[in-house]
């Protein structure tokens, strides 16, 4: 992130105030906080739309036309215990009522929504940081960094496996994928968004001169405004209908939509669903799908979409036979997935395998260490990659031993890289370079091994690990050096009981 010591001491001070204010739940936290941005970006919004509209001579009618007191410049103004009551028995009713273009996005999500911020001094507080912060004037670029910054304090995982994704890990896996401007993209569980978000960069950055790019140290690229797009059906698509995530909870929408429309995705397609359920329907429509889904979840058979045939209420088994339905023939995946679909011996495990080798193509299984997920949870975890149709030959495989940052709780940065450059690099030369030595990083495993192991998957069934040889001296050699060691341990003590007799 380029976002500069002042703008983060700011970020860092709201936390602190929403903390010391009583509210210790994170993920309520940033909730409320997207709720007073979505208040600020509102009428940023409108004031840019009326000047537009003046500019080219047309007329524009404000979404504060008979709600003047619901714009953020009138009611910032009034006193904490005036402000609160306005804002929650005014303003936040208000934005629930919203039907106007791109303002739309967000309050179509607020039907549930409640504003719970308890004290007016932390709202006033609040509000004085997001307005100092000046959002609506800063790049795509830091906008979207900033929420990433507000993002970034979520430390406690979900009550069904959920935790943020760090974002080397998706930036990897994007560039595995390696989506266009013309894919349909979805993520199916997409939590804050940050696979949607990274593949719209990951395209832009494909449309944009090189030497326009700028690259940070975390890795992150920068000014990426896509100058190579010309035609204008590119940049309607892209901004219309490339994008689509879904997720189960009403607050993970919210918060992945405003990270999207932060990010520069004006229309992104976000909706409340569980897309294990049968309460969706959709099937071979999206040519890429990005995901990091829940682990350790479980769901209600009764439940289950009576297209998905895995005889199991394991989440992690039936999110990746789902996005296999999800995907075009001829569609991509990358998905991370807990090491047990890789070796699980359950039917529905075996099966699971045995469809991603025998009916998609499974390019690449990325092995990744334990610690990569910390602070949230310390479990081993893979990237698979495959294409939807056909059948696999052989199944390339990485061993990765670092990503960059510590595998302790801290991940502190280290050199903010680790093995993904080799990673990236290896899988697009993979055809080429093929490798085959089971000692190295990478290796190639064909089909009919993998079946002969009862679809096993894990790379510690393949890998071949070089011990190296210890010489030993012979038994008679040591035990004479011990009878040696002793006699000098005896002369020792001698000599030390000697000296002491003289000292007396």
């Amino acid at each position: 992130m380029r976002l500069s010591p002042e703008i983060k001491t700011k970020i860092d001070g709201l936390w602190d105030r929403f903390w010391s204010g009583g509210m210790s739940n994170p993920l309520q936290s940033i909730e409320q906080m997207s709720y007073l941005i979505f208040m600020k970006r509102l009428e940023d919004m409108d004031v840019l739309e009326q000047r537009r509209a003046y500019a080219m001579d047309k007329e524009y009618i404000s979404i504060f036309e008979s709600n003047e007191d619901c714009r953020w410049s009138v009611w910032k103004h009034k006193s904490a215990e005036d402000m609160l009551k306005h804002v929650r028995d005014v303003v936040f009713p208000f934005i629930k009522t919203i039907r106007d273009g791109e303002k739309t996005l967000f309050s179509q999500h607020m039907k549930d929504a409640v504003f719970v911020i308890p004290k007016p001094t932390l709202l006033q507080e609040a509000v004085g940081i997001i307005d100092e912060l000046n959002i609506a004037a800063q790049s795509t670029d830091v906008q979207g960094d900033l929420y990433e910054y507000l993002l970034s304090q979520l430390s406690t995982a979900g009550k069904n496996g959920q935790f943020r994704t760090p974002r080397h890990i998706i930036r990897m896996i994007v560039e595995l994928v390696d989506p266009d401007i013309n894919d349909k993209i979805c993520d199916p569980a997409c939590g804050t968004g940050g696979f949607l978000f990274t593949a719209h960069k990951h395209i832009l950055r494909k449309y944009t001169s090189p030497d326009l790019i700028e690259q940070d140290q975390e890795g992150e690229y920068h000014n990426l405004i896509g100058d190579n797009i010309t035609e204008q059906e590119h940049w309607d698509k892209l901004h219309h209908d490339t994008f689509y995530g879904f997720d189960f909870e009403s607050t993970m929408v919210r918060i992945g939509l405003m990270n999207m429309v932060l990010h520069g995705i004006k229309y992104p397609h976000i909706e409340l669903v569980d897309t294990l359920s049968n309460l969706y329907s959709e099937e071979n429509c999206y040519t890429v799908i990005l995901a990091n889904p829940p682990f350790k979840g479980s769901i209600d058979k009764d439940d289950i979409n009576d297209k998905l045939t895995l005889d199991t209420k394991k989440t992690e088994l039936l999110f990746v036979e789902n996005m296999i339905h999800l995907l075009e023939i001829g569609g991509k995946c990358g998905v991370i997935v807990p090491d047990g679909v890789l070796f699980g011996n359950s039917r529905a495990h075996t099966n699971l395998r045995k469809i991603l080798l025998e009916k998609c193509q499974l390019e690449g299984i990325v092995s990744m260490p334990s610690g990569i997920f910390e602070p949230y949870a310390g479990v081993s975890t893979a990237v698979l990659i495959f294409t939807k149709g056909g059948n696999t030959e052989k199944v390339w495989f990485y061993d990765m031993e670092a990503d960059g940052y510590s595998l302790d709780k801290k991940r502190n940065p280290i050199d903010m890289k680790g093995d993904i450059p080799d990673i990236i690099e290896s899988f697009r030369n993979k055809h080429e370079e093929n490798p085959e030595d089971r000692k190295g990083k990478c290796f190639y495993v064909p089909f009919d091994e993998i079946k002969e192991n009862n679809y096993d998957l894990s790379i510690s069934k393949y890998k071949e690990i070089e011990y190296e040889e210890i010489e030993y001296e012979m038994p008679e050699v040591i035990l004479q050096k011990i009878d040696e060691l002793e006699d000098q341990i005896k002369a020792n003590v001698a000599e030390l009981r000697k000296m002491l007799k003289q000292d007396l």
